[in-house]
Parts: C-alpha cells; structure tokens; sequence
C-alpha cells in the first residue's frame, strides 16, 4: 500500500520538486539582484533566447571561434550593445569589457579586487600548475619575484643565443624567391631560443619541424581555449586527447627538471655561472620538483608563442607595404650596416623598428582576450546607466573578460584608419593611457617584454640584412586563431629576395 500510495504521488512530488527549483532560481536572481544594485548597476545584457539558459551563445562562440571569428564575434557584441556587456551562461553571469577605465580598474586601480580566481586555477592547474599565470595573492607575488631575476637587462642583452638561432633560420629561407612558409619558421624557431635560454639545450625544432613535444603543446593550448570559451558547459569536452598530451609535454620537461635537482647547491652555483639557464637559476631558490615544473611550462608558453605570433603578423604586414620594407632597411644600414650583429643598443635607438613592432602589438595584442574574476565584492568604473558612464556591480566570483584586441581597434579612439597597418602613425601620435596595453598592465605587467621585444627587433634586423624585399605569396584573406596567443589562422606564405648589399 505504501508502494501505490508512492507511485501515484509521484507526478505531484515532481510537480513539487519543479515548482519549488524555479521559486528557489527566482529568489536566487531576486539575491543576486540586489546584491548588483547595492554594488552599482548592470552593463547592457547580450539577448539570448528564453529558456536556453545561455546555450545558444555557447553554441555561438564555439562557432565562430572554429571559424576564427573571435574578432568579429566581439566586435559584433559590442557594436550592438556598448563597451562593456553581460550575459548569462548556465546561470553565471559573465561581463564583457573594452573599456580603458575598467581594464585599468581590473589591472591597477582596483588590483585587489581581482585575479585568477579559484575556477581558473582549478580549470588551468593541470597544464600550467601553480605558476605565475594561475595564482594570486602571495603565490602569484612569490612566483614572480622568482621568475624576475632572470630577465635582467644584463641577460636579455646576451643576444648570442639569438644569432646562433636567426643564422639557422635563415639558412632554411629560400634565397631563389621560392615560398617559404615564415609562420612555421618563426614558431620553430622561437621553440629552439626559448628551450635554449630556459634549459640550455635547444629542442632543435628548426632541424625536427614535427617535434611530438611541439604538437602536443600547441593541441593543450587549444583545448584549454575550447574550454574556457564554454564557461559552465567545461565538462562537455573529452579529456582524453588532452590527457595523452599532457603526459608528452611532462615527459619532456620533468628529465630537465629532475637532472637540475640532481645537483648540489656547489655545483648549481658553478653551472649557472658557466652554462647560464632559466632552470638552473630557479633551483638556486627552490627545490620544489612541482615549482620548478609549472614555472618553466609557464614561461615557456610565454617565451615562444607570443613572439611567434607577433613576429609571423609583422611579417605578413611588411609583405604588403614594400615602402615600409625600404624605409626599415634605410634605419638598418644607417645604424648596423649590411654585415655587423646589433647590439643591444642598437635596437634600442632604431625608432622605426620599434614603430613597425608597436603598430603590429596594436593590431595583434599577443593575448587578444583575458579573463579575470572579482575576487570580492566591487564594481567596474563605466558600463551602466543610460549613458553608459555609471558603475557596474560586480559581487564576488563575477568573471570578467576583457579584449585588448577589440580595444585597440576602436575607431572612436585610434580613427578612421585604425584597421590600416601604418607604422608612421607612431612620429606623431602617442596613445593616451590604457588604450595601448600589448604586453597587460599594472602589478601583472608582462614580466619578459623586453626580452620579446629584444628577440624580436634582432631577429627583423638580422632578416632585412640578409633579404632586401619580402613579398605575399597567398590569396586567401586571413584572420587571427585565437588560442591562449592570437595567431595567422592560415599559413603565412611569402618569399624573399636577397640583399645586394
């Protein structure tokens, strides 16, 4: 009797059960609401349809990134709705920013109050660990007054570890005017600096250009990107791919790490004094395998995908605009000259070159799209109101994503022409504060940017010596894949014309 008195409640127990979910959802939303006002206000809502709890963009931004069509997909939101938006996914509501004012509030002006975050730390912990890219607080400050040293002025001007690589390089461009794919190159060839300078030993990936390492560390970045697009819906993503990669990229980094512990402090001392590397000079303060680990994934993502990245769109920028190429070299021969190495002087005083390298930053940040999460109660400077110009509220473990990309495309602040790449804009214009933010900002600012910029000004300068003309070899229009870096989403394919002189 028990049993049928069970089954037919049953309907009213659901009809129960459901009445009393969407009473608890409305009074969560009630809470949350006014958790918002008492904080600020709401930026614009991107429209989703009803009841889809947000799958609908899901579904959208896995589209158009596959489509590398991030670009366009933010450029879309906000001409539709204002600098800074907001959504809701599954419930989490996600803001949207492109606003100067509040990414200086996300990166210096309101420091405090956000970071990492918990979420992204457990999403990102097993590719990159507790590094300097997952932490906050005093393990963020800890891991970078650990990674600092090692990019003094007096070892990012070392430049013979890039001319030893720049000279293998060049060796591999075809001097007939054959096509070369330089994106390739480049990523080959910041592996082989970046292992050098970080272990010692090069990888050799310009002699191996299908490394298993190489492979794996580009498909971990990828789906760590699929997986962060998606917010909520994370665990829809099979792990297995990513776990067979994961296994490859520790299984070449942990012998690195194992025969560094394997030294005593004497013998650590005298190497770093002799044979100079990242890992040995980490060593010296930590001998933590895990540290040591995580720190040296995390910079080396940094140390060869960016510059990659930047270096192959610097590339297919000056194929198109041969007055530029002229013009760089003019600076090149006046201040090198056809044959000598440049010191690290040099490519400091060679304003066009670093004119040509700011306008490639505007127009591809290195990290187009960043996250960030509220690790308090706050607010963001600008978004709400009528105007736009009131603040928004933003309670406690509120993701916030940001576009450094979008930004810097803003014609409202760069102009008519902000989509043309012309170095020359840079002799008489200077942008105003956070407009221009390639390498971040604040407290976080990226910790190896003159080491990226002095890789890459050696490497343009050691090119436009050799080569005298650079031209397109492609009729396919590209866009930028974005991954953790923003890259050429097809190959870049040119060819180049050796220097007379």
């Amino acid at each position: 009797m028990l049993l049928d008195a069970l089954q037919q409640s049953a309907p009213g127990i659901a009809l129960t059960l459901l009445v009393a979910s969407i009473l608890a959802f409305c009074f969560a939303k009630i809470r949350q609401n006014l958790r918002i006002r008492k904080l600020g206000g709401r930026a614009p809502n991107i429209n989703t349809y009803p009841f889809l709890f947000g799958l609908d963009v899901i579904l959208d931004t896995m589209r158009m990134a596959w489509k590398n069509q991030n670009f366009e997909l933010w450029r879309r939101r906000f001409d539709n709705s204002g600098h800074t938006v907001e959504m809701e996914l599954l419930g989490q509501r996600i803001i949207l920013t492109e606003d100067p004012e509040n990414i200086k509030a996300i990166l210096a002006a309101q420091f405090s109050d956000y970071g990492k975050g918990k979420d992204f730390h457990r999403q990102w912990l097993p590719f990159l660990g507790n590094s300097i890219f997952t932490t906050d607080g005093s393990e963020w400050h800890s891991s970078r007054q650990l990674i600092r040293p090692q990019f003094i002025k007096d070892r990012i001007s070392d430049l013979e570890t890039f001319e030893r690589n720049i000279t293998h390089m060049m060796s591999l461009i075809p001097h007939d005017g054959s096509a070369v794919d330089i994106k390739d190159l480049f990523y080959r060839y910041t592996l082989d600096i970046a292992t050098e300078f970080l272990l010692g030993n090069t990888v050799n990936s310009l002699g191996s250009p299908r490394a298993e390492f190489a492979v794996a560390f580009a498909e971990l970045q990828k789906f760590m990107n699929d997986i962060s697009r998606v917010g909520p819906a994370e665990n829809l993503f099979p792990r297995g791919k990513f776990n067979k990669n994961l296994a490859i990229l520790n299984s070449f980094v942990e012998p690195y790490v194992e025969q560094t512990l394997q030294l005593k402090p004497s013998e650590l001392k005298d190497k770093t004094e002799k044979n100079y590397n990242f890992l040995h000079a980490l060593a010296e303060f930590t001998r933590d395998k895990r540290m040591l680990r995580d720190q040296l994934v995390a910079v080396l993502l940094a140390a060869r995908d960016t510059t990659a990245a930047t270096l192959s769109w610097t590339l297919h920028e000056l194929s198109k605009k041969p007055e530029v190429v002229q013009k760089l070299r003019e600076e090149i021969l006046r201040s090198v000259g056809p044959d000598n190495n440049p010191t690290y002087s040099d490519l400091k005083n060679m304003k066009y070159l670093s004119a040509i390298l700011n306008e490639t930053l505007r127009l591809y940040p290195a990290v187009p799209f960043n996250v960030r999460t509220s690790l308090k109660d706050t607010y963001l400077p600008r978004g709400a109101g009528v105007d736009g110009n009131e603040p928004v509220g933003v309670p406690k473990d509120t993701p916030i994503a940001y576009s450094t990309l979008t930004m810097q495309r803003r014609e409202d602040i760069f102009g008519p022409s902000v989509n043309e790449f012309d170095p020359d804009r840079w002799s008489k214009w200077v942008p105003k504060s956070w407009q221009y933010i390639p390498f971040n900002g604040g407290p976080r600012i990226c910790i190896g940017q003159q080491f990226a910029l002095t890789e890459m000004s050696y490497t343009i300068v050691r090119l436009f010596q050799e080569f005298e003309a650079v031209g397109p070899r492609m009729t396919k229009v590209q866009w930028m894949q974005t991954e953790i870096v923003g890259s050429p989403g097809e190959d870049v394919v040119l060819s180049f014309k050796p220097a007379k002189c």
